[in-house]
């Protein structure tokens, strides 16, 4: 059975603990077992971390220290599985730079606050993740970021005539990393197109999913 530990905290307007049941009940769904601890210490326990095949962070902003930060580091470069949304992964320990580097970006800012009506265009490299979906509309924060020019991006939308990814996968180590800037509630990781695709690279990070490379 594949293990998997999702830690939910930080700011609370993103819905840490409704995203974590959705994300939770879909790896589930999938034959996980499901850890969900609400401190980052859990990261500082050996033998929780030492056999999970994927962490997701659901810690929007926030401070970590060293002893917590370096132990999901080191495990994903040994070869367990990272994914994350929105500024629960891409916008969490804004000082740690290594982090940043691992996820592969790091929010910049949401022109116009919630409520924008975007395009996510399933226009990147094709892949199991993103199969079969088409291009879709959102109506939520829209993330300019700094991104990893190495990433490998799945979608993007535009900000006038600039190509923002907006889904992406990588490599850190021996880890694979996956992430999706839209999830800024429930509500809009439950969207069809956003939880097929943020299931998908859930089980893509944790080499659990079908035709996966």
């Amino acid at each position: 059975m594949k293990r998997a530990l999702i830690v939910r905290g930080g700011w609370e307007g993103h819905e840490p603990k409704p995203v974590s049941e959705i994300l939770g009940k879909a790896l589930r769904d999938h034959g996980f077992e499901v850890h969900i601890e609400e401190t980052l210490d859990a990261f500082k326990d050996a033998s929780l971390m030492e056999d999970l095949d994927l962490i997701v962070p659901i810690w929007t902003m926030g401070s970590i220290e060293r002893d917590q930060l370096t132990p999901p580091l080191d495990a994903v470069r040994g070869g367990t599985g990272m994914a994350g949304v929105h500024g629960g992964m891409g916008d969490a320990f804004r000082n740690e730079t290594e982090y940043q580097f691992m996820v592969g970006g790091q929010w910049v800012a949401h022109p116009g606050g919630d409520g924008i009506h975007f395009t996510v265009h399933i226009d990147g490299e094709a892949h199991p993740i993103t199969e079969g979906i088409d291009d879709f509309e959102v109506v939520s924060e829209h993330y300019y970021m700094h991104v990893d020019p190495g990433n490998r991006v799945l979608a993007t939308s535009r900000f006038g005539d600039v190509v923002m990814p907006d889904v992406w996968i990588k490599k850190y180590g021996e880890g694979r990393v996956f992430y999706c800037s839209m999830g800024h509630s429930a509500k809009v990781v439950s969207m069809p197109q956003v939880l097929t695709i943020v299931t998908r690279g859930m089980l893509w990070a944790a080499h659990a999913l079908e035709g996966d490379e």
